[in-house]
């Protein structure tokens, strides 16, 4: 069977804690949830039984520090201001006024310190958009931070030996995971996989993800890996990681946009997305 290497999004370092500090026992249960999560998109229907379609997923949520660094992902019950630093108030500010509805709101009021800016948009974020920051806003700050710092370096190689190990044909990657993966397949160019699935991704994501993308988007454009034979982008409608939902918009190379309807609540986990059978035409050749 084809290899199959997954990349996984937000909010798994706690994987890291449950498998006693162990990266690699961290990914491993990551892949058996994945294989359990496809076989159900696969087949119609989800079930225990799994499958064998993911060889791997690449684990680097410990290089982004544990939770309740500043920057990192906050304590459950903890307030969304008092666990960012400046940087990732700064992703929440410029990702939090690109929702609609916030940007209409915002208006003049968006004047002043970052911190009484950042207050502000809280106040006004549903409950389930203010749960999403409390892991999105920190993490991305903290793979951001600059293009040589130790955490992107670090997050980029165990990437890379993934798919260099397993040489896989198909990359899947997720939320945060895409904007890795990307960048690893821009800077390592022995890396080939004939298929790149990249599932609620924040690429395009501007002033927050897109102009700091390594190598920097050049005219207003990034480009698909070259090692890169096909390129699929996957989004659900209410996805708010996803801003905007398509990439050829703004990247040269993206073969296929794929809008879905997930669900309005459970809007960007990986569970819905590999469960939904939105893959299963792309999948299916290699499979």
């Amino acid at each position: 069977m084809t290899a199959i290497v997954g990349v996984h999004g937000i909010g798994k370092y706690h994987y890291y804690e449950e498998a006693g500090m162990s990266a690699a026992a961290a990914a491993e249960a990551l892949r058996g949830k994945w294989n359990r999560y496809l076989h159900g998109g696969l087949n119609g229907q989800a079930d225990d039984s799994g499958g064998d379609y993911v060889t791997a997923v690449a684990y680097y949520a410990h290089h982004l520090g544990e939770p309740g660094r500043p920057g990192a992902v906050p304590a459950r019950g903890g307030r969304v201001e008092q666990a960012m630093d400046a940087e990732a108030q700064r992703v929440f500010f410029h990702w939090a006024t690109q929702l609609e509805g916030i940007k209409e709101a915002a208006g003049e009021s968006l004047t002043g310190a970052l911190r009484r800016a950042t207050e502000w948009l809280l106040e006004r974020l549903e409950e389930r958009a203010v749960s999403f920051a409390t892991m999105f806003c920190p993490e991305v700050a903290a793979y951001l931070e600059s293009t040589g710092s130790p955490a992107r370096v670090r997050c980029r190689e165990a990437v890379a030996e993934a798919i260099r190990t397993h040489s896989p044909q198909v990359v899947i990657a997720h939320s945060l995971g895409s904007v890795v993966a990307y960048e690893t397949l821009h800077a390592y160019p022995d890396l080939n996989v004939d298929l790149l699935i990249t599932l609620g991704s924040p690429l395009g994501m501007r002033n927050v993800v897109f102009e700091r993308l390594m190598p920097a988007p050049a005219g207003g454009w990034g480009i698909r890996p070259h090692g890169v034979k096909r390129w699929v982008n996957i989004a659900d409608k209410d996805d708010i990681a996803a801003i905007p939902p398509g990439l050829r918009g703004c990247f040269n190379g993206v073969d296929h946009d794929g809008l879905v309807n997930l669900d309005w609540i459970d809007f960007h986990s990986v569970r819905r997305y590999l469960g939904s059978g939105a893959l299963n035409p792309f999948l299916t050749p290699y499979l």
